[in-house]
This record gives structure tokens, sequence and C-alpha cells, in this order.
């Protein structure tokens, strides 16, 4: 094996240069296919970049990106807006009726059908109206008694407090409207603030 003066002056005297050569040559062969790789990725930024500026000017993508930024605003205002909208919408169905019962009943015994009835509207707080429908063979009667926190002050028949009854303790009560009336809130502030901080 010949001594190589160089590897010797280097202390590397032990290593045969075939090996240095065999190395090199893998070198070579691995930079030479990242060369490519690079290479061809280089050719796809560039026509993605052709794309993007065909017919375009400095002064026309400023005018986009002055497009851009003024529909950003817009959405942002158009947010707040909607913020505002629901915010009002909540409230105002606070005192909407939310909740009902209905019951249906045979006044006459000798009327089939169950064609009176004795319905039952309240708010969110059990405020509202019942309203009791009595069918006869005469002809139908209405009456109504206001409900103030899910009371009545006059005396109410079996067919009324059932309805009365049915309204208070509906799926939808206080707490289930309040539980929902919140988190409506929450996503409206969640979403403005996604809009806003964009």
């Amino acid at each position: 094996m010949n001594q190589s003066v160089i590897l010797n002056y280097l202390g590397l005297g032990w290593l045969d240069p075939f090996y240095i050569v065999i190395f090199l040559l893998v070198l070579i062969l691995v930079l030479f296919i990242l060369h490519f790789v690079q290479m061809a990725r280089f050719r796809k930024l560039r026509e993605e970049y052709e794309v993007f500026m065909e017919g375009k000017d400095g002064k026309s993508l400023e005018d986009q990106f002055e497009a851009l930024f003024t529909d950003i605003s817009d959405l942002k205002t158009a947010a707040r807006r909607d913020r505002r909208d629901i915010d009002s919408l909540l409230r105002n169905i606070k005192s909407c009726y939310q909740k009902m019962g209905l019951v249906k009943y045979d006044a006459f015994h000798e009327m089939g059908g169950k064609l009176s009835f004795a319905l039952c509207m309240l708010d969110k707080d059990d405020n509202g109206y019942l309203m009791n429908s009595v069918h006869s063979n005469n002809g139908c009667y209405t009456y109504t008694k206001e409900i103030v926190d899910g009371k009545s002050a006059i005396d109410l028949g079996f067919e009324e407090k059932e309805a009365l009854e049915q309204a208070v303790t509906l799926q939808n009560s206080k707490d289930h409207h309040d539980r929902v009336i919140k988190e409506a809130s929450l996503r409206a502030e969640r979403a403005a603030r996604k809009s806003t901080d964009k």
C-alpha cells in the first residue's frame, strides 16, 4: 500500500486513499441529487410567481392589497354590527313568550273531540297569560288570566293548573334559557374577537 505524504502529514497515514475517493464520489452524487431537487422546486416556485404576476405591475398589486384591506375592514365592521344586533335580539327575546303549556279537554262530557283547551304562554321569567277556551253546544267562551312569576292571582281550574305546570316546568326553563343565551353571547363575543384580531 502506497503511503500518501499528505495523509501522513495530517496524521491519517493509516487511511487508504481509495476509501476517501469512494466517500467523495458518494458525496458528489448526493449533492448532485440535492441540486436537481432544488432546481425543480425553484422552477415550480418561478412558475407560480409568473402566474401570480401575469399582467400585473407594482401599482395593480398595490390596488389589490388595498382592496383586500378594505374588505377586511368591512368584515370587522359587519362583525361588530352583528354583535350589537345579536345582543339586542338576546335582550328582546327575554320578554318574548318562550314557554307553552296546552291541555285539551272536554268541558261538557256530552261533547266529544276535546274541543276545549287551556293554553298558557310564558316568558323567560314565567310571566304571561293563561287562556281557557270552553266549547259548548251554545258557543265558545274564552277567558284569560294573567300569570306573574308562574302564579295566578285568580283561582285556576284543573286543566288551567296543568297547562301552567307544563309551561313552567317545560324543558326550556329559566336555567335552560339563561344557559342558551349565555352560550350564544359567548359565541358571538368569540366570533367578534376573532374578526378583530385578524
